[in-house]
């Protein structure tokens, strides 16, 4: 069992031999759950491609995720 702290911004860091056995790597979606009194992380399926949008949306879509981005900092 490792020790990790949480950080400023609740950030904690997964021990690297964790990462590797699981396959986690920089930007990998990771779900979390509460039970009871345990913080169970997981790798999140992945994504099945979806709908494709067209140039104008897609556009939209970055603006909106960089405003939020920069309100989350």
């Amino acid at each position: 069992m490792s020790k990790v702290r949480v950080k400023r911004k609740g950030q904690v860091t997964i021990p690297q031999e964790i990462r590797t056995k699981l396959g986690i790597e920089e930007g990998t979606l990771l779900e979390i759950q509460a039970q009871d009194d345990t913080i169970v992380l997981k790798p999140a399926p992945r994504l099945e491609a979806g709908e494709v949008v067209g140039e104008e949306e897609h556009k939209r879509i970055i603006a909106e995720l960089d405003k939020l981005r920069r309100n989350w900092r």
